[in-house]
């Protein structure tokens, strides 16, 4: 007599985690001569080894906003607006790479920002700043005051390069990137952790503006 059972064992899948978030970098720089791509290279090849984002740059020096705003933009402007609004308001959270300016952000970073208002709200932001002695920070704690008015969310730890252009070598590579690569990580998982929760919480319940 076969006394053979069969054995009914449940499938087992590997467990999914949350979809990565979608990370929009914005370069706020388009000087003649920047220094900006130098820093978003660095930043954007930090970040592709995380698997919680999937990242985007947006380039300001790619678009042409004009700062006199409208409410009824004309062709040309609708044109430009097309090259990133879509983008904006496609992201879960977003990076600012700004140099200063005179104690300030960019004028192409602020038109980009004003230009724009639901596509900020409840998401978080973090900032790669870069200069002279200041390392850009100046800039930063503007930018947090105005996108507080805009019911963003900035995450406390950022990335800041003083004297930049004396920590990368000819190829771009930074020479000693033990310390700012850790400055990375920290503020990509405050985003993160920001982006994941300001997500799930607009999933269950329309942000009351």
């Amino acid at each position: 007599m076969d006394t053979t059972t069969d054995v009914m064992t449940p499938e087992t899948t590997a467990p999914s985690g949350p979809a990565p978030l979608k990370l929009a970098v914005i370069l706020g720089s388009n000087r003649e001569g920047r220094f900006g791509p130098v820093v978003s290279r660095w930043f954007l090849a930090r970040a592709a080894e995380r698997p919680d984002f999937t990242t985007g740059l947006i380039d300001l020096a790619e678009t042409d906003l004009p700062t006199a705003l409208s409410f009824h933009p004309g062709p040309a402007v609708k044109g430009e607006l097309g090259k990133v609004t879509a983008r904006l308001a496609a992201a879960d959270a977003f990076v600012v790479i700004t140099p200063e300016y005179n104690h300030s952000f960019p004028a192409a970073l602020k038109s980009l920002i004003d230009w724009h208002y639901g596509e900020w709200q409840a998401k978080p932001v973090g900032f790669v700043s870069y200069g002279g002695i200041s390392g850009g920070l100046r800039a930063v704690e503007q930018l947090r005051q105005v996108f507080a008015e805009l019911h963003a969310v900035t995450v406390r730890d950022t990335v800041s390069f003083h004297h930049a252009g004396a920590h990368f070598d000819d190829e771009g590579r930074h020479k000693d990137p033990a310390q700012c690569d850790a400055a990375a990580k920290a503020m990509l998982d405050q985003l993160a952790w920001w982006g994941l929760a300001l997500r799930d919480a607009k999933s269950a319940r329309p942000y009351a503006a």
